[in-house]
């Protein structure tokens, strides 16, 4: 090709020339994949499974306070470890104080039942606030920890534990 040629370019300043200088517009803000999914109340609800423990989680915008069957997250969560991992979601989202949290629990221990809280609420962030996705996801509290406890087996003092060898 010569240098008269229109389709040719040289530079990354002739490019603009060869596709036809076309001005598009500028693009849209980039908008979430998916859309907000709030309830008649305006909250969003999700359900967190950790172990044997099953949270039902109602988000909504607030002033931080966190209710788990009924009772204040201080109350019902003595340890403060437990109520680490229930606001390591708010704390990665810098969204600490914004949300009011009502969640009802069954099933499991108290680690257990802080772990399905935590599932919960990151699944109703999501829902509530589409664009935070990515940053829960990548922490990794979308997914739930499906570990659970190992079956006895019979012939076995506990899942794995064997009775002690006795030669004669």
């Amino acid at each position: 090709m010569s240098d008269t040629d229109n389709n040719s370019a040289t530079s990354l300043a002739d490019l603009d020339q060869v596709a036809g200088a076309t001005t598009q517009a500028p693009a849209a803000p980039a908008t979430p994949l998916r859309e907000q999914e709030l309830d008649a109340h305006g909250r969003a609800y999700a359900t967190g499974r950790r172990k044997d423990a099953i949270a039902r989680v109602w988000l909504k915008p607030g002033t931080g306070k966190i209710t788990v069957n009924g009772r204040d997250q201080e109350v019902y969560f003595a340890r403060p470890t437990l109520r680490l991992v229930i606001n390591q979601v708010f704390d990665i989202t810098e969204r600490r104080g914004q949300y009011d949290i009502v969640a009802t629990v069954k099933g499991g221990g108290l680690s257990g039942q802080a772990g399905a809280v935590k599932h919960g609420i990151s699944q109703a962030l999501t829902r509530y606030e589409p664009a935070l996705r990515s940053a829960v996801k990548a922490a990794g509290f979308l997914t739930r920890d499906s570990r659970v406890v190992e079956r006895k087996k019979y012939g076995k003092a506990k899942a794995r534990k064997s009775f002690q060898f006795s030669k004669r």
